[in-house]
């Protein structure tokens, strides 16, 4: 698997979501939501913070070519870089992209002189808890989501360096 990692270009913001949106819309479902949609409430604010984010440089994708396969949202934390969204293209999943794209990820925070990684994911992502767990990840708190738009748990997660 010969993947190159780059920032995310703002000319890509649909490619990259559309990625995000495959990746991603199973779990959406199975926390009893969906995606919201052109003209639908909260919307335009989800559009701006995505369009914001890749202007800022926190969006990264892996490309096998010139196809992206990969992206992950981040946010700069005070001594930590928070993964906000990490997805893998489905026809690639299983195929070592998302492990991939952390290994990459964990450089670049590395070489910024960070002290860690955090995330989180609904605690019924097993698998995503195990791919975390594998790339040295730790549980450090369980609770309901801030956001308040599903009741599933959250299981927080830290690599400290």
């Amino acid at each position: 698997m010969m993947l190159t990692f780059r920032t995310a270009m703002l000319s890509e913001s649909e490619e990259v979501g559309r990625v995000i949106r495959a990746a991603f819309t199973p779990y959406v479902r199975a926390l009893g939501r969906e995606w919201p949609t052109a003209g639908s409430a909260g919307f335009a604010e989800a559009l701006a913070r995505f369009v914001a984010e890749l202007e800022r440089g926190d969006v990264y994708v892996a490309l096998d070519g010139e196809q992206i396969v990969g992206a992950v949202r981040t946010k700069p934390q005070e001594n930590a870089l928070y993964i906000d969204q990490i997805a893998v293209d489905p026809p690639r999943q299983g195929t070592g992209v998302g492990s991939w794209l952390l290994a990459r990820i964990d450089e670049l925070a590395r070489s910024r002189g960070l002290g860690g990684l955090t995330l989180e994911t609904a605690e019924m992502a097993e698998a995503n808890i195990r791919l975390y767990r594998r790339h040295g990840f730790e549980i450090v708190d369980r609770r309901p989501p801030d956001h308040g738009l599903d009741a599933h748990m959250r299981v927080h997660m830290a690599k400290v360096f």
